[in-house]
């Protein structure tokens, strides 16, 4: 039975984390890991008004080999990036355990969400973060089953449930919107991009779960 993860981890910890904390203002989300002959390229979504220096600082990073702008949309790019690691690091016990990322998102503090086919492949996580000192703090683990059979609870992380219910009690979601993302983010003492990430993710988590009512849909 598939087992989910939840955990927070500083931006120091991981080498990726690291690479992406050098511009302040920026909200980063990995949108998946991919294996690819043995390296792990992650793809990442920037978001906030800073992209030049954000791109300058992780180009300028002794360790990135590859960085790649492969999309624009908005305020937010859409990144490859490429680096040696001095040492194994997050990235590559995430790949090892055969993990699927649902959720990696932040900026100084990142929010991780992983997947795992059982049991034993969140244990090998586990061990594999023990042995090379990398801290995590584990906020819960779930299974499938137990996320479905709680369904009100919609498997919203904290931070987006709370913005979430802040823009319902404000008027967000009114026609016409009685506050704006700006008013909210002041509330909540977070950039309004991050703010705009967790609504995103929080909407499509809720109708994800609302909607589809196979098991297998949820990614």
């Amino acid at each position: 039975m598939s087992v989910i993860l939840e955990f927070t981890i500083q931006s120091e910890e991981f080498s990726l984390g690291a690479i992406l904390s050098g511009v302040s203002g920026m909200h980063l989300e990995i949108e998946r890991i991919v294996p690819t002959g043995g390296e792990v390229l992650p793809f990442v979504w920037a978001t906030g008004d800073t992209h030049e220096e954000f791109e300058e600082a992780v180009r300028n990073s002794p360790i990135v080999t590859e960085f790649l702008a492969l999309d624009k949309i908005g305020d937010s790019g859409l990144y490859r990036i490429k680096w040696e690691e001095p040492q194994r690091d997050l990235v590559d016990g995430i790949a090892e355990s055969e993990a699927t990322v649902l959720e990696a998102e932040g900026e100084e503090n990142w929010l991780f969400r992983l997947r795992f086919n059982d049991h034993d492949a969140l244990s090998q996580f586990h061990n594999y973060c023990t042995e090379q000192d990398i801290t995590i703090h584990i906020e819960r683990t779930y299974t499938l089953s137990e996320r479905v059979g709680q369904r009100r609870q919609f498997g919203l992380s904290q931070d987006q449930r709370e913005a979430l219910v802040l823009a319902l009690r404000r008027g967000y979601f009114a026609t016409p919107s009685e506050s704006n993302l700006s008013e909210l983010a002041t509330e909540l003492d977070i950039s309004r991009q991050a703010l705009s990430t967790r609504i995103r993710r929080g909407n499509e988590t809720v109708l994800r779960t609302a909607l589809l009512s196979s098991v297998t849909d949820f990614d």
